[in-house]
Parts: structure tokens; sequence; C-alpha cells
């Protein structure tokens, strides 16, 4: 059996989750989803990264312990990802036990062989991403180029240094050789052009505060970001504690990264790995970013959206049930917004695909197919019958955009696997408009309705298997209203290619739609909104 390990970021504890960091975690959900459709045997890891001044910062703010605080939002991300359907295998915390052993034994190795040696380290330091930056990379008057407006402090203090710049020439060979380490194009030219501008060797200690992995052989110094916190890859898929595991699912074959990231794990990590003698990360893929009218979600300025929340609103406006909000928002983010480019969130666009897309082209199909099948065939699905008409052309399309989906999650490109799916809804609904099985009944062929309703079914059993990673509630009840005995659950990507695989003289079962339309306020005649 193949496998397949992808990781989100583990996310910094410093306040609540929030859309941002839903858009990864779904991402890697979907694909992991899909994965394990396709047979793979599959390890989906997320977590959070808990030590660094920043948490310790905002733990005195609270006046609670550095534990105490990342214990609370930690369990925050995980309440949020189970009512998201995030289906991660394991959730990693770099506060555990099993992680700090693993960073402190990668760093004694680095440290032994003389890739770490003590120094001095000095720059323009901002505390939000726990990054140093060189005098061009900043923003006007001094402001971080991530964390916008946010004034960067200089500190200057004892380290031990990582020799980062021995390892740049491997670096470049690597992604040279393997010219899918680092996708997308953007985010690798930028790493490329990052890398040839000359690597200089970063500080992989703090002796400022004390939260943090303790250095093994020095106390006065805690590990930093770059060796605690990336680490953590390797040690839930297994290293040190259990070397079959890791044998198994390293090296990963996906870390999915925000943009403003991907220098941290498409440079430092790997040269880490390789001065290490660990196999790198087959992958490094940095997703744009996801802004609000034009500006990053961000807490500091005040641009935060909560997509549980927002999940109710939605069930809320529609009457549709929370979990399957949830999907339409799984569904909006990665059909809206091209996976590796920015794009802006708005609600009215999310109500659109949920009433255009998700009612209309998907609900509906099932509610009037479902109602044909109750009224003139007693609640069975018809036989299939011979192909006549547009009935080839229906399976030809089905099977084909079938064949294609895994090749766009390959690639990471969740709205080209949307769009070919799409491709079996519309031209089913376009199928069952032009073949009209009420005008076969009325001609008195209802051997030929029955066939154009099953063809119609089975064009809808194989959209919702491909759904089934991303509408993870919606694609379920639509199972159950299908009335086939075989759970959703059990159901893999072959089931997806083959044509017939819904049996005829299954009872359906029609139920209240599952996606109710969002009624839109009423437009006035002058172009403004009525109350």
């Amino acid at each position: 059996m193949k496998t397949y390990y992808i990781t989100t970021p583990i996310y910094y504890v410093n306040d609540v989750p929030h859309i941002g960091h839903a858009y990864t975690t779904i991402a890697a959900d979907v694909a992991a989803r899909f994965k394990r459709l396709a047979g793979h045997d599959v390890f989906f890891l997320t977590g959070t990264d808990e030590h660094g001044i920043k948490n310790l910062r905002v733990a005195e703010e609270q006046g609670v312990s550095p534990q105490a605080w990342v214990d609370r939002i930690a369990e925050e991300f995980r309440r949020l990802w189970e009512f998201l359907h995030i289906s991660n295998d394991d959730f990693i915390r770099t506060s555990e036990p099993r992680h700090k052993k693993v960073a402190a034994a990668i760093f004694q190795r680095l440290y032994d062989q003389g890739d770490i040696y003590l120094g001095t380290y000095e720059g323009w330091y901002c505390t939000a991403c726990e990054t140093f930056y060189t005098e061009n990379e900043l923003g006007p008057d001094r402001t971080c180029p991530v964390h916008t407006g946010r004034t960067v402090e200089w500190l200057a203090e004892e380290s031990y240094l990582f020799r980062l710049s021995k390892y740049g020439d491997w670096l470049l060979d690597h992604i040279q050789t393997n010219p899918s380490a680092v996708a997308p194009d953007g985010p690798k030219n930028e790493v490329v052009a990052f890398v040839r501008s000359g690597l200089k060797d970063i500080a992989v200690s703090r002796s400022t505060f004390a939260w943090g992995v303790p250095v093994p052989f020095d106390a006065r110094h805690v590990i930093y970001v770059w060796i605690d916190a990336l680490t953590n890859y390797i040690t839930a898929a297994g290293y040190l504690d259990d070397p079959e595991k890791f044998r198994r699912y390293w090296p990963a074959d996906v870390h999915l990264v925000g943009r403003e990231i991907v220098r941290f794990h498409a440079v430092i990590w790997p040269i880490v790995l390789h001065a290490a003698g660990i196999a790198v990360p087959k992958q490094t893929f940095a997703h744009g970013w996801l802004t609000f009218g034009g500006q990053r979600f961000s807490k500091s300025l005040g641009i935060v959206i909560d997509p549980a929340a927002l999940s109710r609103e939605i069930a809320q406006e529609s009457g549709a049930e929370v979990g399957v909000a949830v999907d339409a928002l799984r569904y909006f983010l990665l059909r809206e917004i091209p996976f590796g480019s920015d794009g802006d969130f708005n609600k009215p666009a999310l109500v659109h695909r949920f009433n255009a897309d998700l009612a209309n082209d998907y609900g509906n199909l099932l509610n009037r197919t479902l109602a044909l099948v109750n009224r003139y065939f007693r609640g069975q699905v018809p036989a299939r019958g011979p192909e006549e008409g547009g009935d080839a052309a229906l399976r030809e399309v089905a099977l084909s955009a079938a064949g294609t989906v895994e090749e766009f999650i390959d690639r990471l490109d969740f709205r080209g696997a949307l769009e070919a799916i799409w491709q079996i809804l519309g031209a089913a609904n376009k199928y069952l408009d032009g073949e009209a099985p009420w005008r076969s009944l009325r001609e008195g062929k209802p051997e030929r309705a029955g066939a154009i309703l099953y063809n119609t079914l089975e064009a809808f059993r194989i959209a919702t298997i491909l759904l089934s990673p991303w509408l993870v509630t919606a694609t379920t009840r639509a199972w159950e209203q299908l009335g086939i005995p075989a759970p959703l659950a059990a159901q893999r990507l072959p089931d997806a290619s083959r044509w017939g695989g819904l049996p005829a003289g299954t009872r359906v079962r029609p139920g209240t739609p599952i996606f109710p339309r969002i009624e839109q306020p009423a437009v006035a005649s002058r172009g403004s909104k009525t109350s």
C-alpha cells in the first residue's frame, strides 16, 4: 500500500485560531481524505508551536503560566479542527516530552559534528513571527515585512549558531535535481533567489528567556524555533521512538505552508535534515494569502473571521445542518481561490457558491431525480436499460472526470479537481433536462424514463464519492437518500471509476433538501437593498 504523509504548519498559539489557519488545514484534510479514498496509507499531521518569547509575553499579560496559556489555546485549535471535520491522525504540541527529546537529540547531533557553534547573533527582530530580518527586508520605519505596521527591535545576544551558509550549494543542487521540491513556481523562484544571494549562519538558541526546550549541554540556552518547531514533523513520524513507523512515512510527501514561512521550510528545514543525515521532505508547497478587503487576516489589525461562527451563521440563514454549512465553507475556500495564489474572502461570494453550486447543481439534481423515482417507480431505482440518446455521452463525461480528479489532487489543484467534478454534475443536469424522462412517461415509454433516471443517479453517485473529501456531512446525507446499503465511508476511488455501481432496485429515501437556498434580500429598483 502506498503511503502519503501530509502536514500543516504547526500553528503558533499566541491567540485563538481564525479562518487563515482553517484554510491551510482544510486543504491538507481534503488531500488526506482523497488519498485515503484512493487507497493510500495516510498520515496527516497538524499541531501547535508553543515555545518562544511571544507566547511567554502573552501568558504574562494574561496572568497565567506559559504552560497554562498554551494548553488553553491548543485546545481551541483541537476543538475547531473537530468542528471543521479535520481528520488528522496526530496533533503534536512542541511542549510534549516526545518532541522535546527529538529537538534536543537533533541539536546535540549537529553540535557534535561541528555544525552548531557558540557565537553572538544580532539583528532586527520581529517578536510576532520570531524572525530576524536584514535592513533591506524591513518595511517603512523599520516595520516587519510580514506583520504590517509592527515595529521590529534590535537584538544582540549570545547564541548557538547553525552553519546554514555551509549548505547553500547543496540546496540549490537539490532543488535543481528535484524540481517539485518547492512549489508553486513563485515561491520556488523566491527560495532559489534567496539562496543564491548567500546564506548566513542563523541563531538556533536563545538565552534571554527560559520558555523552551533546554539546550542539552548548556542550561543557559533554550533551543530556538528553527530546530525546536521544525523537528515536530519527524517527531510525529516516529523518529527515535518508532523506527518502523518512521521508515514507513518519512520523508513527508507534502509540507503545506503559508507563503510567509516558505523560506523556513524550504531552506532551513531541508538543510538541518541534510546536515543531520536524515532524508528531506519530497515537497514544500506554499499557498497564497487569504485576505479580507485586500488585507491579510490579522488579530493585531482586527481582521479576523471565526470559521465556526461563520458556519453557524450560514446554517441559520439557510436552515441547513451546521455540518452542511461547514462543508459549504470547506468547498468555498478551495473552489473560489486557486490554491497557491492569494485570494480575497467575502461572504456574498460564499452565499453565491452555496446557492448556485451546492443548492442548485448538486442538491437540486438529487431532489428532483429522487422525486421522479419516488413518484413513478415506487421509490426504487429503475433498471439501467440499453444505451441510447445521450446516455453514452453522460457516462463518458463521468468516467473521464473521475479519472482526472486524482491528478489534480496530486498537484494540490483543488479548484481544478472540483471543476472536474462539476463537469459531471453539469452534464447530469443537462442530460436530465434534455432527455426529459417525464416526456418518455407521457409517450408510454416507462423503461426509457427509468433508464434516464438511473443514469442521472449513477452520475450523481460518482460525483458524491468524489466530493466526499470536501463535503463530509452533505455527501453522507446524499448517500443516505440514495439508499445504497454499502456506506459511503467504505467507498474507494475505483468505485467512482466504473459505471453501473448503483444497484437497480435500491429503495431511495428522499429527504429534505441538504442545501436549502439562502434567500437574498430583495433589491430595490434604484439598486439599493430594501430593509
